[in-house]
């Protein structure tokens, strides 16, 4: 297989040092738009690359210059590792080139312009599901949502709706950690400006006869208790992909996303939005410069793949799930835990972004060896969980069930 990584962030640079220790892999051009950081990310691997990876500059936001890099190095498969702005031009430029797609967040959602708490505008995913004909047509699979939450969590959802239960009355799925980083009072551990995309959007929750509907951000709080030693936290709705994802392939009366945020997180959040922080359009600077809000926050934070010698404690991703099973109720908490002291050691990335980029692996070597195809726009809960959970477990990355 033929890979082509655009971005060589943390989780880029994470791919990368997964991918390298597979045999799957025949060659991966790592591209960003800064070319030393794709360089960095290739010349890290030093003898593992074992020739496999190369470095090439790209304008993620420039289809018809990703169309000619995936034309030119005859590649298979495009797998998106940067922030949700460039989904459209990527999975646009993959269709373009007929090859596949994977990303691990989809295109992004407008709220509604009179009820946004009420009711859905755009919904995440929405311009992608809008080319799923095209894609069909094609014969490529554009495999949507493919990192841990969305992409393992959906996983986890269709195992336990075929293996666990007989009927599914809710799926939530729930995301804690307990890391700290030393030396920083704010230091978000995943990218803070898809975090604050996530966080302050409207909240959608699905039930099966209401269909999508949205909440007021950070509403419906509960403490959830995580596993292997992380504990209760307190989580809230958050805007999310799996929401819109499970519904189309999971039978389930309802759907969630609940966030382990913190109060203090939380309460950052809700100050940038008041003060218009988290503002993506250009405001003008006394001296003619035009510069997004939210880059700006971006900027003035540290890089979360910096910070992983900083970073203490685990963190949590997974899927309750509530239901019956031979005519008995039953709960379920299945999750996959990543403490950051093995990431670091084992791969020198932090506990996040290692947990995030090992999931499109996962699926590149599925549908390398052909136990996933399909064509289409798809989620990771259309195709058959056990192959993905066996492989996980083979990458020395095993997952876990607890009886709630």
């Amino acid at each position: 297989m033929r890979v082509l990584l655009v971005g060589a962030g943390g989780v880029g640079t994470a791919v990368t040092r997964i991918a390298a220790r597979r045999s799957f892999l025949g060659h991966m051009v790592v591209a960003d738009y800064d070319l030393s950081r794709a360089e960095a990310a290739v010349a890290a691997l030093g003898a593992s690359a074992g020739g496999r990876f190369s470095a090439a500059r790209v304008d993620a936001s420039d289809r018809e210059a990703v169309t000619a890099l995936l034309e030119r190095e005859r590649c298979d498969v495009l797998l998106n590792a940067t922030d949700p702005r460039f989904v459209m031009p990527l999975f646009e430029a993959a269709l373009a080139a007929g090859t596949h797609y994977l990303d691990m967040a989809m295109s992004l959602s407008r709220p509604h312009p009179e009820r946004p708490h009420e009711e859905c505008g755009v919904k995440l995913g929405d311009a992608q599901f809008e080319r799923a004909a095209e894609w069909e047509r094609s014969g490529r699979l554009a495999l949507v949502g493919i990192g841990v939450e969305p992409g393992l969590s959906d996983v986890f959802a269709r195992y336990a709706a075929e293996e666990l239960f007989d009927t599914v009355e809710e799926i939530g799925v729930r995301d804690g950690a307990n890391l700290t980083v030393d030396g920083y009072d704010f230091a978000p551990s995943f990218s803070i400006w898809t975090t604050i995309e996530e966080c302050l959007n409207p909240p959608v929750v699905w039930e099966a006869d209401r269909g999508w509907f949205t909440t007021p951000p950070f509403s419906e709080p509960e403490v959830f208790d995580f596993p292997e030693g992380i504990g209760p936290v307190e989580c809230v709705n958050v805007e999310h992909e799996e929401v819109l994802l499970i519904p189309r392939w999971v039978d389930a009366r309802r759907v969630t996303f609940k966030y382990g945020l913190g109060e203090e997180f939380i309460r950052t959040l809700k100050e940038l939005h008041r003060v218009g922080l988290d503002r993506t359009e250009p405001v003008t600077l006394p001296d003619g410069t035009r510069v997004s809000p939210r880059d700006v926050v971006a900027a003035c934070l540290p890089d979360p793949a910096t910070l992983g010698d900083r970073m203490r404690g685990k963190t949590c991703a997974g899927t309750w799930v509530k239901g019956t099973r031979d005519g008995a109720p039953r709960e379920v908490y299945l999750y996959h835990v990543v403490d950051n002291e093995w990431s670091m050691r084992e791969y020198g990335s932090q506990a996040v972004v290692w947990q995030t980029a090992v999931n499109p692996v996962v699926a590149l070597e599925l549908l390398a060896t052909g136990a996933w195809t399909g064509s289409g726009v798809l989620g990771a809960e259309a195709l058959d969980p056990r192959p993905f959970l066996d492989l996980l477990t083979a990458y020395g990355s095993p997952w876990g069930l607890r009886e709630q």
